[in-house]
């Protein structure tokens, strides 16, 4: 990047600068050390000499040209804003689909749900594990005539929709594109996501289902489906985001995301012998956007510069989409707080304007209130308008990945790229992640990072205002959103009644064909998806699934 001479002259420039600081006695530092959220060093300043080993061509290039540290997309924001969306999901179909009606009609573009914990983790309403959950933290949805509930007035071929949902996500993938069929839109013409990473989840989140290896196995069944059949759709989001709501640092967020994706490009290419350029470039990725504005910046350009090398160097990739990190940022839940929630706007626009200075595609901006409940209605519109202003007043997306050529956040990326190559070399060793899973390895990492954090916020040396400091006594009231118990008492009806209306003999044999897919090497999706036309339940399907699979119980390494 710089000529000897030049580094030379800078060097010598600094230390005389350093001299004539420690002879000044009238601005001391605060403290003795500055350090990033996830506790990286920062120097005071940043010259040439901290990125004299880039190359610009090779590391940093133009937008839409690999190794893609500026962005996939050529024309970045020119081209298209980001996609507005906003996670919803409460109660039943028929109150989230209200909502998600309002949000589309105040200019939400893209639609991500929110499951209730029992559809998480693949059980019905009316099943005794779901008593006092349902419809509490997401939606209810039991059945295929719930996802046509949901889905009711929202054109399908047009909106893009999101879906967190893992372990039975081959099941709700199902219904929405049976939804969809009913609708007239084709599976040529819908687009969205499933969430779809159990890796992540026995790392980090624990709503799992069955062990590991058929986990991945029922994922590889989506990926080769979606190959064939659904040319728009992303069949798994490989998130970072619940690594890094576990307490990990942005190194460790990266390291074992990207991790995660290796290890289920490869499932792919060894279990379905597919062409890693034939699925590849429908693999997207999801990241959390945390306070430390230049360390998150740094950290997705990171990504895709890791992502690209991985895809091209490991994997042989050929087509340059295959190499694309296509990911979608959610703001960091973990950084909000109960103390003075209305603080909470301005922590939420600091980390989207970090998510968008580091290129995201997809943003969801967490309301004020997140921290205490589902967000209500007033609190989802400040957080849409939030991205709203920052698109379309601020002026950050006239011009494609601004802060290129800044020493410290070139500097920076640098560094969370060298330290997050480590992990993976680690990882490698072991055997992969799957591997480095059953050790513990990745979850030890992650409580270390976390009680490391508590500890700096518990003792002061990290601030969090409203917490350990600015303490006020009294606290400003926030309208919560309250879901109404009868809701539970009102899906438990509904479900009722389909199963009294369906064919419960067509139910019974697409299940019996489902096992014995299930016991075969047969993708599975094709049975799901006949399943859920007769009206078969969520736990139904997922009952195959623990009776063949078994059930996955975490064995805790602390």
């Amino acid at each position: 990047m710089f000529a000897e001479r030049v580094l030379e002259q800078v060097r010598k420039g600094m230390k005389r600068w350093l001299d004539e600081v420690k002879k000044s006695t009238g601005n001391p530092q605060t403290r003795a050390r500055f350090s990033t959220v996830s506790d990286l060093e920062i120097k005071p300043v940043y010259t040439p000499d901290d990125i004299k080993n880039l190359d610009f061509e090779r590391d940093i290039g133009f937008p839409g040209s690999y190794p893609f540290t500026r962005g996939v997309q050529a024309t970045g924001y020119r081209g298209r804003v980001w996609t507005y969306r906003l996670f919803s999901g409460f109660g039943t179909a028929s109150d989230t689909n209200r909502r998600w009606r309002q949000l589309l009609k105040d200019g939400e573009t893209g639609l991500s749900t929110a499951f209730d914990f029992p559809t998480l983790m693949g059980y019905d309403s009316d099943s005794p594990r779901s008593r006092a959950e349902v419809g509490k933290c997401g939606v209810a949805v039991d059945t295929l005539a719930d996802m046509e509930a949901l889905t009711k007035d929202i054109p399908l071929d047009r909106v893009s929709t999101s879906m967190t949902i893992n372990p039975p996500a081959s099941v709700l993938w199902a219904m929405y594109l049976v939804a969809a069929e009913k609708q007239g839109a084709g599976w040529d013409k819908v687009s969205g996501t499933i969430q779809n990473d159990m890796l992540k989840e026995f790392i980090a989140q624990k709503t799992f289902m069955c062990p590991p290896e058929p986990s991945i196995r029922l994922i590889s069944d989506t990926i080769e489906f979606g190959t064939k059949h659904v040319p728009r759709w992303n069949t798994i989001s490989i998130s970072g985001y619940h690594i890094r709501e576990a307490g990990s640092t942005a190194v460790q967020e990266l390291a074992f995301t990207l991790a995660d994706g290796i290890a289920y490009v490869q499932d792919v290419v060894d279990r379905k012998k597919l062409d890693v350029d034939a699925f590849a470039p429908r693999l997207s990725f999801f990241f959390n956007s945390h306070i430390d504005l230049f360390e998150e910046i740094a950290k997705f350009r990171a990504a895709r510069r890791m992502w690209a090398r991985i895809m091209k160097e490991r994997f042989k990739a050929k087509n340059p989409r295959s190499m694309w990190l296509r990911f979608h940022t959610q703001t960091a839940g973990c950084s909000l707080t109960a103390q003075q929630p209305f603080n909470n706007v301005v922590r939420t626009t600091t980390e989207a304007l970090a998510a968008v200075l580091g290129g995201t595609q997809s943003l969801h901006t967490n309301s004020l209130d997140e921290v205490l409940a589902l967000p209500s209605e007033f609190a989802v519109n400040i957080a849409l308008r939030t991205q709203q202003i920052v698109a379309e007043e601020t002026g950050v997306i006239n011009t494609i990945d601004p802060l290129a050529g800044s020493y410290f956040v070139e500097g920076l990326t640098s560094e969370i790229e060298e330290k997050a190559w480590e992990y993976i070399e680690r990882i490698d060793k072991m055997g992969g992640m799957l591997a480095a899973i059953e050790r513990g390895f990745p979850q030890v990492e992650i409580a270390n990072a976390a009680y490391k954090f508590q500890k700096q916020v518990d003792s002061g040396e990290r601030t969090m205002i409203g917490v350990n400091k600015y303490r006020r006594e009294e606290e400003t009231p926030v309208e919560l959103l309250k879901v109404d118990e009868k809701v539970e008492t009102e899906q438990v009806e509904r479900l009722k009644e389909t199963r009294r209306i369906r064919d419960n003999r067509k139910v019974a044999q697409a299940l019996h064909d489902l096992r014995a897919a299930c016991k075969s090497d047969k993708n599975v999706m094709p049975y799901v998806i006949e399943a859920v036309k007769e009206y078969a339940t969520e736990q139904e399907i997922c009952d195959v699934y623990r009776e063949v699979f078994g059930e996955h119980r975490d064995p805790g390494f602390f």
